[in-house]
């Protein structure tokens, strides 16, 4: 079998010998990948792109887009000035502008008339400060940020579970010692390649995914279920385990409380009965359950492909009741963990863009919380406002009556990656007032009355939170082409507009970020530009400069009022939108190796383009022979709120009932389903019921 280091190449690639870049690249630095949640180390030099050795994560290895990152830096889409109604203008006249219509809108609809839209990929510098600007500044409470598509379910599961929400609660070296590794819903050998070297050094891969993927394929048992249906499996799961005798009695006892009731709940999930929902057969659920109950060590993960549903709380909470039951989590080498996706998908959300938080993890409505970090933002706590709507609700209700009219917007690009995606840009397109910071034209900043010329990754400093919880110092390598600012500087000049003053140094951000989280959950206090930089890395939660970080926080105790874990019983259902005999086909969607998320960046990139040019329906050949379609033939996928067109590619590697689709072209999410969970607001992105037909039908 090929081993995945041959998807991750070793030759360095030049950066593009463009005249404006070289002559940007005096020094260059030691820094970090723009892309996922691994957020591999590189050098970027004038001779152009290497991996760092000193980084554990991808420990001297880049995948195909990380290699290629210094192509967008010479990119001729690059936005160096910005624009006004579609036309160039300084400044001065464009911050002007943004400044009086944010008055004058909230003058006449009052402060919530305006919102702010940000990204899992702003450093913890820029998500920091943007949660402060839309408090303090426009003191809105419609706050909320494209985080809220990734892992908030996962998120939410561990907080009720553990008390804390930290992606992976160990180093991802820990992977490799483990016995057996249980991945649901993840296909990281496409999405963040290097990550499966840790893999290669564990012992057994069982992977649950509805297709045969590049990492099922590596996988010693794949678990190949309906979509919609990883909660039922977890259930079953637990159930055999159970049933089996892998429960830790004495691990429960000492350290977690609800497996009674949690028990209770599972004795229904008999395997016959979850090999009827899910697809699985008996006999593979059952070697993963002994596989799992037997280990000395194992590790239960979840990623997208479990989370993004209308039940995908529930569905993690499955799999941490099933990682509890064994007894697995504070245990070194073993435990449960969440795939995080965005580059800065955890610090992302820890230190206040997301709705209902604050900075360090605390919640809004938590009156110590708002205290704490009134005080050091300067400000009466009864001026901050409260608890906001979540994304996908945000966006649903730009322009209407009661909804925002304004909206800032950093980092994302909705009109790609929203569920129902034509509704979104339809309510973009209502808004009075769109202002976009964004270092191309991507699909929503053509909608923009305002775009702002940003920075991106190698041209400014920051910090990032990986996936497994390590604050990683990003340096600049590059300096930014004339005309273009940091989003920092355009939170401060426009805050300055507004009557307050913001710093634009990432350095000082970062300072106040430290004060702000301390003795919050996520808790900074003890983090600096020179430990990160002299440790290659620092763990949160971190209180103070002589304490060491904290790579495994559950070692000793959970971090709940009592030190155990919550095993909370939750309960299998259908997708919300199940298929019928209009639309016969499940549609699931994810990544493909050549791309990141929306593809604003990574579609802008020739050797990326050249590998994967556009989007195509994967489909089963039985499937390909009903409709009368070959490889190659375009097709129509029709669902309830839209269709879209594109290449089949005919495979034996998914199931009969289902399609696939990547999301990093428009078209896609059109079709996908904006039903919430009803504890993280997830939009249910990985299933939904549509018919597929030839094209010229």
């Amino acid at each position: 079998m090929k081993r995945p280091e041959s998807t991750i190449g070793r030759m360095p690639v030049s950066l593009p010998a463009a005249p404006p870049v070289m002559s940007r690249l005096p020094v260059g630095a030691a820094t970090h990948c723009p892309y996922c949640a691994l957020q591999c180390g590189m050098n970027v030099t004038p001779d152009g792109i290497t991996p760092r050795d000193d980084i554990p994560a991808n420990a001297g290895g880049l995948c195909q887009k990380g290699w290629t990152a210094g192509e967008l830096l010479a990119s001729p889409h690059r936005l160096t000035t910005p624009l006004l109604h579609g036309e160039p203008v300084g400044w001065d006249e464009a911050l002007d502008f943004v400044a009086a219509r944010l008055g004058s809108i909230q003058r006449e609809h009052g402060r919530d008339a305006v919102a702010v839209f940000g990204g899992g990929g702003l450093t913890n510098e820029k998500a920091y400060q943007l949660g402060k600007f839309a408090r303090v500044a426009l003191r809105t409470s419609q706050i909320d940020y494209n985080g809220r598509f990734c892992m908030s379910s996962a998120a939410a599961a561990s907080n009720r579970a553990f008390g804390l929400d930290r992606g992976l609660p160990f180093p991802i070296t820990d992977l490799a010692r483990a016995d057996v590794v249980l991945l649901a819903g993840g296909n990281v050998a496409e999405t963040m390649p290097p990550f499966v070297r840790h893999f290669n050094k564990a012992g057994r891969l069982i992977v649950a995914d509805p297709r045969v993927t590049a990492t099922a394929k590596l996988a010693g048992l794949h678990l190949q279920l309906t979509p919609g249906t990883d909660l039922a499996l977890a259930l079953g799961l637990l159930h055999i385990a159970i049933a089996d005798g892998y429960a830790d009695l004495a691990y429960l006892a000492e350290r977690v409380t609800g497996f009674e009731a949690v028990r209770d709940s599972v004795a229904a999930w008999w395997p016959e009965r979850v090999e009827r929902v899910t697809g699985v057969p008996v006999a593979r659920m059952r070697e993963a359950a002994h596989a799992l109950g037997t280990a000395r060590r194992a590790v239960i993960l979840t990623a997208r492909g479990a989370e993004q549903h209308a039940k995908g709380t529930d569905t993690a909470t499955a799999f941490i009741n099933l990682a509890l039951a064994l007894g697995l989590p504070g245990r070194e080498g073993s435990g449960y963990g969440c795939v995080t996706g965005q580059g800065n998908g955890q610090g992302g959300r820890e230190h206040g863009q997301k709705a209902d938080q604050l900075p360090g993890y605390r919640r809004i409505d938590d009156p110590a919380a708002r205290a704490h970090v009134a005080g050091v933002w300067g400000v009466d706590p009864a001026d901050l406002p409260g608890p906001g709507r979540s994304a996908y609700e945000l966006l649903d209700a730009l322009g209407t009556p009661s909804g925002p009219k304004a909206m800032l917007l950093f980092g994302s690009n909705p009109v790609v990656s929203a569920p129902r995606s034509r509704h979104i840009a339809e309510r973009l397109a209502a808004l009075d007032l769109l202002v976009v910071s964004d270092l191309v034209r991507s699909e929503t900043a053509e909608l923009a009355t305002v775009v702002l010329p940003t920075t991106q990754w190698a041209e400014e400093a920051g910090t990032l939170t990986n996936l497994e919880g390590r604050v990683l110092l990003r340096r600049q390598a590059v300096a930014p082409p004339s005309g273009v600012r940091s989003d920092l500087s355009v939170l401060a000049s426009l805050a300055g507009r507004l009557g307050h003053v913001f710093s634009d140094d990432p350095r000082t951000v970062f300072d106040e970020l430290r004060r702000a989280s301390a003795g919050g959950p996520a808790d900074y206090a003890g983090i600096t530009y020179e430990r990160i930089a002299a440790e290659t890395g620092v763990f949160w939660p971190c209180p103070d400069e002589d304490h060491p970080g904290t790579p495994r926080p559950f070692l000793d105790r959970f971090a709940t009022p009592d030190g155990r874990a919550r095993m909370i019983p939750v309960e299998h259902r259908p997708p919300a939108e199940d298929v019928d005999g209009d639309y016969p086909i499940y549609l699931t969607t994810g990544r493909v190796l050549a791309h990141y998320q929306s593809g604003a960046q990574t579609r802008r990139i020739g050797p990326l383009n050249q590998a994967a040019p556009g989007a195509f329906v994967e489909m089963h050949p039985d499937l390909a022979e009903r409709i009368g379609v070959a490889s190659g033939d375009r097709v129509r996928v029709v669902g309830r709120r839209g269709s879209t067109e594109a290449p089949a590619r005919v495979s034996p590697d998914i199931r009969p009932d289902t399609v696939f689709m990547p999301f990093h072209w428009e078209g896609v999410n059109r079709l996908t389903n904006p039903a919430l969970d009803p504890v993280s607001r997830m939009p249910e992105f990985k299933v939904c019921a549509v018919r597929v037909e030839g094209a010229a039908s």
